[in-house]
């Protein structure tokens, strides 16, 4: 018997109308459904009047409910993935029955919908030509200052999901370390209560030290500005950033790539001085 194929099946980010005409056919038509949470994708199915077996594949019982859903699918049965909000794998749960999918050689099937990142960028103001997406960043904090100090010289448009209990907190790292860039800040996006606050971080937080803070965030911010440095300037900027905590080899790497100079030089440089 043939295997049944693995939709990749995404679904609204908030507004319940936000899916495509092809996402509810595929739901329709699949054998069973596999969910995040089965609670919550009810909701959407019973909006549209979908009623099909579910399977969950939360947190701690993804790795055995994949396993499951595999033997389902080798034996020709079809499964639509999704997950609560958006696509399953980005920024969420689902990669672990992907993989193991294509490991057994099974058809995926994308099924593309809505996108936090992409809606958030394309009201944002900010340049959409080049951009960078790193999903949620640490919720420790010195994890999370290391990852934006990484960040000090791209320049690239770069864009992050955060949730509401630290939406303060990582705006304050960011003004820190990457110093009061250009931003647009969006709430709930495609819901009831969606807002969208731009300007310079500074400006941002006072807005949102002075409102409700509720719902999931996605933060789009400017990249730095691009220029041509000379090997002796490259050097302070590796010194400054080890100053800053990280390592010879992640300096030399970050400002080397940054400007296009020779990792080698550089560092043989910087060991020199």
């Amino acid at each position: 018997m043939n295997s049944g194929r693995l939709y990749i099946v995404s679904t609204p980010i908030g507004n319940l109308e936000d899916i495509t005409l092809r996402a509810l056919a595929t739901l329709k038509e699949v054998d069973f459904i596999a969910a995040e949470d089965t609670r919550h994708s009810l909701k959407l199915l019973n909006y549209y009047n979908i009623s099909k077996p579910l399977i969950s594949y939360w947190s701690e019982k993804e790795k055995i409910r994949a396993e499951q859903i595999i033997e389902r699918l080798k034996a020709g049965q079809s499964c639509a993935l999704i997950s609560d909000a958006g696509t399953p794998g980005i920024s969420d749960p689902g990669a672990v029955l992907i993989r193991m999918a294509i490991e057994e050689g099974i058809s995926l099937i994308p099924v593309p919908g809505a996108s936090a990142l992409i809606a958030a960028l394309s009201i944002s103001g900010l340049s959409a030509q080049e951009f960078i997406f790193l999903g949620f960043l640490p919720s420790k904090p010195s994890e999370r200052q290391k990852k934006l100090k990484e960040l000090a010289f791209e320049t690239r448009t770069i864009i992050f999901y955060e949730a509401p209990h630290r939406i303060i907190e990582t705006l304050s790292d960011i003004l820190h370390i990457l110093g009061d860039r250009k931003a647009a800040v969006v709430k709930e996006i495609t819901k009831l209560h969606e807002d969208i606050s731009r300007g310079k971080i500074s400006e941002i937080l006072d807005v949102l030290n002075n409102m409700k803070i509720a719902g999931e965030f996605v933060i789009v911010l400017s990249g730095g500005e691009a220029r041509n440095i000379s090997i002796d300037e490259a050097l302070c900027e590796v010194r400054l950033i080890m100053k800053k905590g990280l390592g010879r080899k992640e300096a030399v790497k970050m400002i080397a790539e940054q400007y296009g100079l020779s990792k080698k030089e550089l560092y043989d440089r910087s060991l020199e001085q």
